[in-house]
């Protein structure tokens, strides 16, 4: 599988509290593309959020959870203190996979909190004209998603008919970006294209949106600047280095649980580094 990965980034490491992002496809698993197999394994200190432009993914987790994601519909896992999971491709499934893996970062106060699972079939909807959102998390244009936010942030599916142009309300203190998932637009002024993400930064109140040469579908990020520094290794999200070696002696002792279902063995532990692993502020040059 094909992954386009724009957070973390060189330059760029969070956008808000929003730390990751891998979009990946459409890959055509009628012609013999393997579709997703990602065997258990643990998270600390973040939320993974799975969002899907098409296909299905089957999720299990160390508390027991089993639930089938599709278009439309949002997985959202709370790692907290420490939870495992996998994510494969169903045996029955619709021949195609296209979609985006997030993880939020949780701040200090909540990053020991006990792991969770939730998953939302119904989420708020915007329509402006030829631009319709789906707020996956967050509030977008008043329209305000159900699910748990732990630092002021948003999250949109945005799909665009072709010869479209609207305005969105955003906040000023909220930074932005934006990663196109099909076709090509227009956003601020800036042309954007499926690869690389747009940054948009601060101190705007609203965003312009275009697609003149065909349909268009995005992802809109933002958030408050987050303030606090990380370390971030395989699929850790913690302050400091020793917090990840606990954390990966943890996953090498058993001590996340077990995901119950998956047919094979959990992933490995890769090993630690041979240098300390240093906090990071969310850009380079802040």
């Amino acid at each position: 599988m094909e992954v386009t990965r724009t957070l973390p980034g060189r330059d760029r490491r969070m956008v808000g509290a929003w730390c990751f992002l891998d979009a990946y496809g459409p890959d055509d698993l009628a012609a013999g593309a393997p579709g997703m197999r990602v065997a258990p394994h643990p998270h600390v200190g973040l939320q993974t959020v799975s969002w899907l432009a098409a296909g299905e993914i089957l999720h299990r987790d160390s508390l027991g959870n089993t639930q089938e994601i599709r278009p439309g519909h949002l997985n959202l896992m709370t790692a907290g203190r420490g939870i495992a999971h996998s994510e494969q491709t169903p045996a029955r499934h619709s021949g195609v996979l296209h979609g985006v893996q997030l993880w939020v970062a949780l701040p200090d106060r909540d990053r020991a909190v006990a792991p969770d699972f939730t998953h939302h079939a119904d989420l708020p909807v915007f329509t402006d004209g030829g631009l319709r959102a789906v707020v996956l998390m967050g509030e977008l244009a008043g329209a305000v998603s159900p699910a748990r936010c732990h630092t002021p942030l948003v999250g949109a599916e945005l799909t665009l008919r072709a010869g479209t142009a609207a305005r969105l309300p955003v906040r000023p203190d909220f930074e932005y970006a934006v990663l196109a998932l099909d076709g090509a637009a227009t956003v601020a002024g800036v042309p954007v294209k499926p690869g690389p993400l747009l940054y948009l930064g601060t101190g705007r109140r609203e965003c312009e949106f275009a697609a003149d040469g065909g349909p268009a579908r995005l992802v809109l990020l933002g958030g408050e600047p987050f303030a606090e520094s990380l370390v971030m290794w395989w699929n850790f999200v913690a302050r400091e280095h020793d917090e990840i070696v606990e954390a990966r002696r943890r996953w090498v002792d058993g001590g996340f649980g077990e995901v119950r279902g998956y047919d094979g063995d959990p992933l490995p532990a890769p090993p630690m580094p041979i240098t300390r692993l240093v906090p990071r502020g969310r850009a380079r040059h802040p």
